[in-house]
């Protein structure tokens, strides 16, 4: 993996451990599936009308849209506000880098190495001190569901890299059309039409703050770094890089909220590194470099614009699959 794209893929931790701090912010004059409804409102709009279609199937779009925007931020936003604290929503969720390595292997037979493997466990150990360490603050339901975000998120790294999609940053942006309305029908359900109603036409100066970060920073930029990223290489590679987010998130909470870090949190932390360095220095398994089509024997010279296009917009779609 390129130097360049590990400093990527870190940047993409450290927007999304300070996201969990804007989360909690925001739902303080949101309810969780609006705030996460306009999240995905802000993620499409304009851009949807800016960027090209997605090169995949339509039921990869909307499959999608509906594991991560419905399953996994509307489970995991739901989550919180249900009790459990923001901190440890970020340490229990990243159980996905593990839960994704086993979906990877199972459903498109990535093979993992045995010290990659070996770095996935050492971090989610980590991950596991930092959750013991937080204490038992969260409420039965809150930890249930943070794991059901957790499971969606690993299907919906599986999701990108089957696909194909040779433009990540339209897939994020087609697929958020998907998910606000899904979520709006169930906060009526949930919540009421009136609060939802109420809770949109009143929105907060500090509401709308937290609906950019986490609909431009946190999705479009985040999420569009992390699924190229996905494309380019092995979910099993990529997929770990989100254990750096915890880390980030108690350093935010920190700074911003004036939270205590414990030599517990920075022996976890130090495990966590531990762990990811063991994924990103060590040779991946079977399907981890960036895929490429070769032309084929005697027609060199007829793949060869193709090969070159493929290079230029990004990784060529996986075997088997058709457009």
């Amino acid at each position: 993996m390129r130097f360049a794209h590990r400093m990527q893929a870190v940047l993409v931790a450290a927007l999304w451990g300070v996201n969990f701090v804007v989360i909690e912010v925001g739902l303080r004059d949101l309810p969780p599936l609006v705030l996460t409804a306009l999240r995905f409102v802000a993620a499409a709009l304009p851009l949807v009308f800016l960027v090209p279609r997605p090169t995949s199937r339509l039921r990869y779009v909307l499959g999608y849209g509906l594991v991560l925007g419905v399953l996994k931020f509307g489970v995991l936003f739901v989550a919180i506000d249900a009790g459990m604290p923001p901190g440890l929503a970020s340490l229990v969720l990243q159980t996905q880098a593990l839960v994704s390595v086993v979906l990877a292997t199972a459903l498109l037979h990535e093979r993992p190495g045995g010290t990659q493997l070996a770095g996935v466990l050492t971090g989610s150990a980590g991950i596991a001190l930092l959750a013991a360490g937080a204490g038992g603050h969260a409420t039965a339901i809150g930890f249930a569901l943070t794991l059901a975000a957790a499971g969606s998120w690993a299907l919906a790294n599986v999701l990108v890299r089957a696909s194909g999609e040779t433009r990540p940053l339209s897939l994020l942006v087609w697929s958020s059309l998907v998910p606000p309305l899904p979520l709006l029908g169930l906060a009526g359900v949930v919540d009421g039409p009136r609060v939802v109603f109420e809770a949109i036409a009143g929105i907060s100066w500090t509401a709308l703050l937290a609906v950019g970060y986490v609909g431009y920073l946190s999705t479009l930029v985040g999420w569009g770094i992390w699924n190229r990223l996905i494309g380019s290489y092995s979910v099993g590679r990529v997929a770990p890089f989100s254990l750096l987010v915890p880390i980030f998130g108690l350093a935010a909470a920190g700074v911003l909220l004036g939270e205590p870090i414990t030599v517990t949190e920075v022996a976890a932390g130090i495990v966590v590194l531990v762990g990811l360095a063991l994924v990103v220095r060590t040779p991946a398994g079977r399907n981890a470099a960036p895929r490429r089509r070769h032309a084929a024997p005697g027609r060199r010279h007829a793949g060869t614009s193709r090969e070159r296009q493929a290079l230029t917009v990004g990784p060529a779609p996986p075997p088997g699959h058709r457009r």
